[in-house]
């Protein structure tokens, strides 16, 4: 059976993707790119917010019609949106379900609802999820690899502890070992990916941290940069800034969501945390990674926001100058505390009016950290091409430069690239 993925939301689930596709194409299945020519499609899905939960609902719903067509013989549901629906996704349209911690079992899944049993399978399987699981990566210079599961955070908006469950790390050895097989199949980078990835090795309470694994797979001669996601305030050490700080192979960039400037707000939220402590961790990092690019998730028109809220978290961006700002308004998750408790007071257009503010200050920021790349020499591992023939990659602080080149390239080859021409956005250059 030819099998088609479709992927939403986080690098978590793309991994996961990885993951169930490498263990299918081992099981005899196929892998199509193309939804015209799969038998099967499996919907991988996001449900951090209300926009991400519609997105795959009416993907579902076309994949529907198009099963009564005659075009496609079976549809899954995998990803937080399985936990979150259960069952109600078969009365959906879909004829199995399989939760986003029981990927491993997905081929006995498939199998199961190829003989017309509707299979609903959210048992909590990450256990298995070991270095020797088959992947299916298509790109071979840059891997995803998950090294703890879950959350334990709690945030007072946030469904993810609901959907993905408690945290669980993997033993580093495990993880070591995939990055070992990574290596013999020609990776140079690698991103170990976590909610919240600080929080790494203290289940497992050996010693294990993210920051001793950082080393570690530094011992690889063949790797060449190290990025990690997504960090949670209190849970970054002295420990991993100094690795960061001291290691060459470390991308010299943190993603700290902050969520907030409004300490009224961040303690609704359930952040662990103020906006002066946050602060004062993003001094810490550049007073000892200097080159340091942090960047950040904010959540526009939280419950009660007032317009003293904004402008704290207006005075905080200012303050933080971060390289990068995602921003969201905000959207009640079933089964939060936020939603359960506080009313979603704030006007539509106020979040959009504050959001569009904010991000035309990030854009300013941006403008102005950029500038100070113009005419520097970068050392970039080119990702890709353009359409118009270019190049693009990133640098060790995460910044996207595009460039030209007078001779052909490979992806993952490491070149050195001027930057003749900065925007709020890409950089723009030349390969030395």
């Amino acid at each position: 059976m030819r099998v088609h993925f479709k992927t939403y939301g986080c690098q978590m689930n793309e991994n996961d993707t990885q993951i169930m596709a490498g263990i299918l194409l081992h099981e005899g299945f196929e892998i199509v790119d193309e939804l015209e020519l799969a038998d099967v499609v499996i919907l991988n899905t996001c449900v951090v917010r209300q926009k991400s939960q519609d997105k795959y609902h009416s993907a579902l719903g076309q994949l529907v019609k198009l099963k009564g067509q005659g075009k496609i013989k079976l549809i899954g549901v995998a990803g937080c949106g399985s936990n979150l629906e259960g069952e109600k996704l078969l009365t959906l349209g879909a004829d199995f379900v399989i939760g986003s911690r029981s990927i491993v079992d997905v081929a006995e899944v498939l199998r199961r609802s190829a003989t017309g049993e509707k299979v609903v399978h959210l048992e909590d399987r990450t256990h298995l999820l070991e270095a020797d699981i088959p992947r299916f990566r298509k790109v071979k210079h840059h891997a995803w690899i998950t090294i703890v599961h879950g959350c334990n955070r709690f945030c007072t908006y946030c469904i993810v502890p609901y959907t993905r469950g408690r945290e669980r790390s993997r033993p580093m050895q495990d993880v070591l070992r995939e990055v070992e097989r990574l290596v013999a199949e020609g990776t140079i980078e690698v991103t170990f990916l976590g909610q919240n990835v600080d929080a790494y090795g203290k289940d497992l309470k050996d010693g294990t941290s993210l920051a001793r694994l950082i080393e570690e797979t530094s011992k690889f001669e063949q790797i060449k940069r190290i990025w990690f996601l997504t960090s949670y305030p209190t849970d970054i050490t002295d420990e991993l800034i100094e690795v960061v700080a001291e290691n060459p192979k470390a991308a010299k960039s943190f993603h700290i969501p902050v969520q907030s400037g409004s300490d009224r707000i961040l303690r609704m939220m359930n952040r662990r945390y103020t906006s002066a402590q946050f602060l004062s961790l993003v001094e810490r990092i550049r007073s000892q990674v200097p080159d340091a690019s942090i960047s950040s998730d904010i959540i526009v028109g939280f419950p009660t926001e007032t317009d003293q809220d904004h402008r704290e978290t207006i005075n905080l961006v200012r303050q933080a100058r971060f390289e990068r700002l995602n921003l969201a308004v905000y959207s009640p998750r079933p089964g939060t505390v936020a939603a359960r408790f506080f009313s979603d007071d704030v006007p539509r257009e106020v979040k959009v009016e504050r959001l569009n503010q904010l991000l035309e200050i990030q854009k300013q920021i941006n403008a102005e950290l950029n500038g100070a790349y113009l005419g520097r020499v970068v050392e970039i591992i080119v990702e890709g091409k353009t359409k118009d023939g270019s190049y693009y990659g990133r640098d060790i602080r995460n910044k996207i430069v595009i460039f030209t080149s007078d001779e052909q390239l490979n992806l993952g080859e490491t070149v050195r690239v001027r930057v003749e021409r900065t925007t709020a956005g890409p950089l723009y250059g030349r390969k030395e």
